[in-house]
């Protein structure tokens, strides 16, 4: 008889995951540790919103997707790509819609008006590198070499409308995307950009080549972090998010959090559940 050895596979932590445990350490717990939070968590708007905007955008970059070449059927794609989970009605979903067609028509009239001399190299790439205790995974928008051989990688905002070089410089998913990238592309000078879908801004930032050993080291530790919180010992803390967040109830269960002031449908949720 042949027996096998079961291996345990090294977990993995991305931007979005790393992101919310900064954020609220309770919110990771229920997100993606304590199965209980699978039944309190709700669609959102947001959410869906900023689906369908990519998937038009990766289909407007991709060479190999003829279909999607002008404004008109770029606008097009915005309804084959909707999606509708999380709108709080009809009104609600059609002027989300709306606004993502005209935003859509703005971006690629202003790439269409002024062509970019960069050839796109890849589109929703995921990327891993192993950080010893965890393997980093990143998945990035876009990812453009330039005729001088740099290499940019673009995020897309659906939520804001502005963005300035010092929240590229400072955005912790685009500095896992660098440190990502450079693996791919060694030696080549990076550049990162956030573009604002919605209204056309961007900023754009250049790293430099030790900018991802120093974010690396920080991330290890943060990574590590993470990965040997005690959930049983997290004290839920009350922030101006809870108003909002799909999983008071589960928190309200502990004797030290503060439920006074949130709203009556989140005390409601709390008692029945």
């Amino acid at each position: 008889m042949r027996y096998t050895l079961s291996v345990a596979r090294k977990p993995s932590l991305s931007p979005s995951k790393i992101t919310l445990f900064l954020a609220c350490k309770l919110k990771y717990r229920w997100t993606y540790v304590d199965p209980r939070g699978r039944a309190f968590f709700r669609a959102k708007s947001y959410y869906s919103f900023g689906t369908t905007l990519h998937s038009v955008l990766q289909r407007f970059h991709d060479p190999a997707d003829t279909d999607v070449v002008s404004v008109e059927q770029a606008v097009q794609a915005v309804h084959q790509a909707w999606v509708s989970a999380g709108y709080s009605g009809p009104e609600q979903e059609q002027a989300k819609r709306e606004l993502g067609e005209q935003a859509i028509r703005d971006y690629v009239e202003a790439h269409l008006a002024v062509p970019s001399e960069a050839v796109t190299v890849a589109l929703e790439r995921l990327l891993q590198t192993d950080m010893g205790a965890f393997r980093l995974l990143g998945r990035v928008d876009r990812i453009d070499e330039w005729p001088d051989g740099s290499i940019e990688i673009i995020d897309y905002k659906s939520g804001r409308s502005n963005v300035e070089e010092a929240e590229v410089r400072g955005d912790l998913a685009m500095n896992c995307y660098h440190l990502l990238v450079r693996e791919t592309f060694p030696g080549r000078p990076i550049l990162a950009t956030i573009v604002a879908v919605r209204t056309g801004n961007r900023a754009t930032v250049g790293f430099a080549p030790d900018d991802a050993d120093r974010f690396g080291q920080d991330l290890r530790v943060l990574g590590e972090e993470i990965l040997g919180t005690d959930w049983e010992e997290v004290v839920p803390v009350r922030i101006p998010a809870c108003e909002t967040c799909d999983f008071v109830p589960l928190c309200a269960r502990h004797p030290e959090f503060d439920i006074s002031g949130l709203t009556l449908s989140r005390r409601m949720s709390n008692r029945d559940g």
